[in-house]
Formats: C-alpha cells, sequence, structure tokens
C-alpha cells in the first residue's frame, strides 16, 4: 500500500511542531548551563529523535542533584584530627609547593582536608582484596559499613553476606549501602537473612519510577568502601564479584584496592554516613553505636593522605581537578591507569602537555573492555597522544579495571573513578591521593609488572578505513558516555 502524500497543512503544522520541540529541547538544555561540548551533543543527538529525545533527556540527561553535607559530622570528624595537624605541618615545610597547592585544591573543592595514615597497603587483585576485608570484618568490634555499586548474589557475595550476618548475630552494627542498579540482581530472597539478623540494607537511588518527580537512573554510587570500627578503611576499584576473583572466575578483572589505617579511615567514614543519610534519611546521630565509636581518637600517623570525593551534587568536579593538577605538576613521570578513557579537554591537554615537556607519561588501558563504544572512543585519541609523546599501552590479558594515577615518586591515587566524562561528572566517587613514596613506589612497580602483559600502541599502526571511521563516530558521543 502506498502512503497517500502528506497535504500542505499537514506538513506545516509538522515542521511547526518539529520547529517547537527543537526549541523547547535547546532552551532546557541549554539552562542546564554545562560543558558547550556537551550541551551541542546532547542537542544534536536528541533532535534525531523526534519526541522521544525529551523522554530521554528526561530520564537520562544532566541534572543538579542536592545531597546534604553533614557540617556537625565533619566538624567532629575535623575535631578528632586534631592529632594529624601539627604532624602534618612538619611535613607540609618539606613537601614541594605543587603537592601542597594540590592539597589545597582538594579541600576547596570537596571540603575534606589532608589527614594522615599509620600505613597504606597496596592490594592486587580481587582475591587479595576480598581476603584483606574479610579478616577486617571478622575482627571488628563495634561496627562494619559498606557502599558499593556492585553486590552480586554469586559465591563471594555470598560468603561476604554470611559473615556480616555472623557479625551482626554477635552484636556488631552493620550498615550495607548498595546501588539500586549495579546491584539490581540482589533481591528480596538474597537480603532476607541479613535483614533478619539485624544488618541494615539501603538501596542508592532505587530505580523505581514514581519515587521522584524526575528519576536519576543516570547518577549512581560508583563509591567502594569499607570502614571498620573507624580505624581501618578500604577503597578502589575492586567491586563484590565473582568476577574480581581469579580464584573463581580465570578471566576475572584485574584490578587494585587499597588498604586504609589510620585517622584518614575517618574520612572514608564521613563520605559513608553522608551517602548513607541522604539514600535513608537516617540522622548519624540517632544511631545505635556512637560517633564517638564512629569517629575514634586516633595517633597522628606519618604518611599524609587525603580522602576527595565527588558527584553530581558538587560542580566543583574534585576528582577531575586532582588529576589534571597532579598531571601538571609532574616532573619526572605521570602513569596512568583506566579501564574507561575517554578524556575532557582539560585532562588531554593535561596529559599532552606534560609529555611535550619532557616527562615520562604513560597510559594503560584494556584491550578490549566491556564496552565496544568506550573503547572505540579511546582509540580515537591514541594518535594524538601518542604525536604529543605519550606512551599508550594495552593491557591484553584480561580485562583492565584499576583506577589509578602516579605522578613522579611523591604523589599516587587510587579509587574509583575511571578518567571519563561519567566519572568525573554524573557519578559519585572517592579517590585517595598519597603524598609521599608509601604508595607511589608499590604503585609504579604495579605498574611495570602489568606492561608485561600489554602490547605498546604504535602511532604508524595500520587500521581499516571502517575501524577508523567507527573510532572517530564514538568519538562524537565521548561528552555523553
Amino acid at each position: 500500500m502506498i502512503l497517500p502524500e502528506l497535504s500542505h497543512e499537514w506538513k506545516t503544522g509538522l515542521s511547526l511542531a518539529w520547529s517547537g520541540y527543537i526549541a523547547v529541547l535547546s532552551i532546557w538544555i541549554v539552562m542546564q548551563k554545562r560543558a558547550p561540548v556537551s550541551t551541542m551533543s546532547w542537542i544534536l543527538s536528541l533532535a534525531l529523535l523526534p519526541f522521544a529525545g525529551f523522554v530521554i533527556y528526561y530520564f537520562l540527561g544532566p541534572q543538579r542533584l542536592r545531597k546534604q553535607r553533614l557540617k556537625r559530622l565533619r566538624s567532629r570528624a575535623g575535631a578528632s584530627a586534631q592529632a594529624d595537624v601539627a604532624r602534618l605541618r612538619d611535613a607540609a615545610q618539606n613537601a614541594p609547593p605543587a603537592l601542597q597547592q594540590m592539597a589545597k585544591l582538594g579541600t576547596a573543592t570537596c571540603g575534606l582536608p589532608v589527614s594522615s595514615a599509620v600505613d597504606v597497603e597496596l592490594l592486587s587483585g580481587g582475591a587479595r582484596t576480598f581476603d584483606a576485608i574479610f579478616e577486617a570484618v571478622r575482627t571488628a568490634q563495634n561496627h562494619i559499613h559498606l557502599e558499593y555499586y556492585i553486590f552480586e548474589p554469586d559465591k563471594i557475595g555470598t560468603a561476604l553476606r554470611d559473615l556480616l550476618i555472623e557479625r551482626a548475630k554477635q552484636g556488631v552494627a552493620v550498615r550495607l549501602l548498595i546501588d539500586a542498579l549495579g546491584s539490581k540482581r540482589i533481591g528480596r530472597n538474597f537480603m532476607a537473612p541479613m535483614l533478619e539478623a539485624g544488618v541494615k540494607v539501603a538501596l542508592f537511588h532505587d530505580t523505581k519510577i514514581g519515587r521522584r518527580l524526575r528519576p536519576v537512573t543516570n547518577y549512581r554510587t560508583h563509591r567502594k568502601i569499607v570502614v571498620c570500627d573507624g580505624r581501618i578503611g578500604f577503597t578502589g576499584g575492586v567491586n563484590i564479584t565473582d568476577e574480581e576473583d581469579k580464584r573463581t572466575n580465570p578471566d576475572a578483572y584485574h584490578d587494585v584496592h587499597l588498604r586504609i589505617e589510620g585517622s584518614a579511615v575517618r574520612w572514608l567514614q564521613t563520605t559513608f554516613l553522608e551517602d548513607w543519610t541522604y539514600a535513608t534519611g537516617e540522622d548519624p546521630r540517632g544511631m545505635d553505636d556512637t560517633l564517638n565509636a564512629m569517629l575514634p581518637q586516633l595517633e597522628a600517623g606519618d604518611i599524609p593522605v587525603q580522602i576527595v570525593t565527588s558527584g553530581p551534587d558538587n560542580a566543583m568536579e574534585a576528582i577531575h581537578r586532582m588529576h589534571v593538577e597532579a598531571i601538571h605538576s609532574a616532573t619526572h613521570r605521570a602513569w596512568l591507569t583506566t579501564p574507561y578513557f575517554v578524556p575532557g579537554e582539560p585532562a588531554l591537554m593535561a596529559l599532552t602537555s606534560a609529555a611535550l615537556r619532557g616527562v615520562d607519561v604513560r597510559l594503560l588501558v584494556p584491550r578490549r573492555s566491556d564496552s565496544a563504544i568506550v573503547s572505540a572512543a579511546a582509540r580515537s585519541y591514541f594518535d594524538e597522544l601518542i604525536a604529543a609523546g605519550v606512551k599508550v599501552w594495552e593491557y591484553k590479558a584480561r580485562m583492565l579495571h584499576s583506577k589509578t594515577l602516579v605522578v613522579d615518586d611523591h604523589c599516587a591515587m587510587i579509587g574509583t573513578a575511571n578518567f571519563d566524562n561519567r566519572s568525573f561528572r554524573l557519578n559519585f566517587e572517592v579517590c585517595a591521593v598519597v603524598y609521599g613514596p608509601e604508595l607511589a613506589r608499590p604503585l609504579s612497580a604495579q605498574f611495570e609488572t602489568d606492561l608485561q602483559s600489554s602490547g605498546a600502541v604504535r602511532g604508524n599502526r595500520h587500521q581499516s578505513f571502517w575501524r577508523r571511521l567507527g573510532d572517530a563516530i564514538a568519538r562524537l558521543f565521548s561528552p555523553l558516555l
């Protein structure tokens, strides 16, 4: 059947409706006052989808969120950190000016000061990470707090659940905050034994329609935090899943995590408690385990550590700025590992500028990630990086999931944030910045070990036309990735 030709009146009406749709959508997106490239990408992309684009932007488009900072909690944490002040003042006098400026930047953008640790331990691989976390959970006496993007009801997830149940039955306060989307496979049957034992479980940004006037499906807590008794803390890239454990899965992700002992843990604790309050509405001051136990007085350590947080509730993009500032401060080397590499202009400029001034800049990414479009977008930057002198490697053994940066011998960063727009602007993320050689040295050694399972990317490599075209198209959508 041949469709009848539309009348002039219908054509005019459709043209006016289309123009009105584009105008309304454009005004709405422009008023968000986002980066121009991101704004134009959204407008051009959604203009191709009649009216459906409006729905997509409503559910997945950028928006500002408000998450209360618990000023009294932060003040209490700061008061408990007074033992750090004198020790850190002495350390700051001998620190390079660039590091002093970095520390000020971190405090100004997310409100968390430099603290200290008596010990930091790099944990390579999920097996070693899980063993360390399970040991800390077993020995906790007062409370156990956990926050995860992915918590799977598989072998390792079930083992941790059963251990949390055991500890709760022994009188330890246990709180588990999981992302509703990342941990969507956890159901009522899996959670029921925890709830019966007294474990408190909360979902971050429930994905059910109707909870909010405008859904927040696109804004996840990507944080991985464990705090035991306010004294031992963990953060990094490892989620609770068999995909991170080679003992269960030979093709498990290659990842790293960090164990922190000392007063810096209070800022991981503060981050968790603010997220818990945001998700549940529960006031920390009314919790059964008192703030004295959650924020204990701890002896100052010799290792300066700064916990840095970022998310859509803070337009400062603290973790993004800290990465860029660290790379700018490099005089000898800047070695970056990330599973998803989709840099914005400031980050790309920092990497290429550092290489052009003679810094040993290295980038390690997976040859194949779990996102084909992100991998393609990352490849589109390789020629530009290599032309500037950046050395690019692709990890071949397994999926690389580590998120680290080593600058010279005096600064190392490890956390949950990927080197992309989503981590820097959309997700709730956390990272630990360790000033000094205590983490920089083992992380550098880990980087060199990882290179043994990697292949260098050549600037004159042969690529088919269709591969290059696909990479270029993926790059167009990089502000949305």
